[in-house]
């Protein structure tokens, strides 16, 4: 008598699925001791007439107590993480369950309340693991975002309080595809960055913003006896909007722009549905001059998007120094 390989294959199921909400169980029980210790550590630290120096009497003296005991999770510097996570969460009924001790590890770091509610948002949403909110959190995701956008709207979007109007909303400027794993100091071709994304398109959806999924790479639009090609198309749920990508390895021309705005035409006229809106491109390049691509495009453009790809993991400086640069535009721009 054989067994039925579906028999067999839901009995995987089933204890696949109960491994991992018995991990699930584990680390939810650990983030909670977590808090408590933390909030023990607080409160006893507040009753010490000299509060920084007991408090620092108190933490080595429970690591030198305890870390011979239970490990180095009870270390001096583990001891301070969960006196910090209790006074960044002081409500224990808020903590989310879906987070690991490893989400909170990295969310406690982030010292702007801003900051964190929007990594927050975007983790529940997103169901993001512990490693891609840590990646987003160090190619400062929030920090690119606002760079085309107020504080409000990002975590209004970013919360669902708001369906995003304007492509810039989701889409940063620049972005970064440290991924891709190419050396910065090397040549390449389109083909190049092309094939790396789709080897890597699930990190590249994830840097890309929310709601977007992958149609076709090299799309192959006859005009009129003509073959051009397409770098990527995605089309995006939330825009409701094809998105058409074009990769350019060097500084970006007044050329490229018509290019691209010539398959957004033709989107727009042989592919896109009347329901749909209208279609955007994005013009991934090496650099670009933002006044020539403000000229070539009409005043009220949104549809045509110039951002520059990196392919290493932005400094703190860096993102200080782009934030600069767009402040100072939009002074001129008042003052014209």
């Amino acid at each position: 008598m054989t067994i039925k390989k579906e028999l067999i294959q839901q009995i995987h199921t089933i204890i696949a699925t109960a491994k991992d909400r018995a991990i699930r169980s584990v680390d939810t029980e650990r983030v909670l001791m977590y808090w408590q210790i933390g909030k023990l550590i607080l409160e006893e630290e507040q009753q010490g007439k000299e509060r920084a120096t007991y408090g620092e009497f108190l933490i080595k003296s429970l690591a030198h107590t305890l870390e011979p005991q239970y490990g180095s999770g009870f270390s001096t510097r583990q001891l301070e993480r969960f006196r910090q996570f209790y006074r960044t969460f002081p409500i224990a009924s808020a903590l989310r369950s879906q987070f690991s001790w490893t989400h909170y590890k990295t969310l406690i770091t982030l010292n702007n309340q801003d900051k964190r509610e929007f990594y927050i948002a975007e983790t529940d949403k997103n169901n993001w693991t512990a490693r891609q909110l840590e990646r987003q959190v160090n190619s400062q995701l929030f920090e690119r975002l606002l760079l085309s956008n107020d504080v409000q709207s990002v975590l209004a979007v970013a919360r669902d309080e708001k369906l995003p109007s304007d492509a810039k909303e989701i889409i940063k400027d620049p972005m970064v595809l440290e991924f891709l794993n190419l050396k910065r100091e090397a040549a390449y071709y389109e083909k190049d960055i092309e094939t790396a994304i789709i080897t890597h398109l699930q990190d590249f959806l994830l840097e890309i913003g929310n709601g977007f999924s992958f149609v076709a790479r090299q799309k192959r639009i006859h005009i009129d006896g003509d073959d051009f090609y397409i770098d990527l198309v995605f089309y995006n749920r939330l825009l409701q909007s094809f998105v058409i990508i074009e990769i350019k390895t060097t500084k970006l021309t007044h050329q490229d722009i018509g290019q691209l705005q010539m398959y957004v035409n033709y989107y727009d006229r042989f592919e896109k549905q009347d329901f749909e809106n209208p279609t955007i491109g994005i013009l991934l390049c090496a650099d670009k001059n933002d006044a020539v691509v403000k000229i070539t495009l009409p005043e009220n453009n949104k549809n045509i998007i110039a951002s520059k790809y990196q392919l290493y993991l932005p400094t703190e400086q860096q993102l200080i120094d782009e934030v600069k640069k767009e402040i100072e535009k939009l002074d001129n721009s008042q003052s014209e």
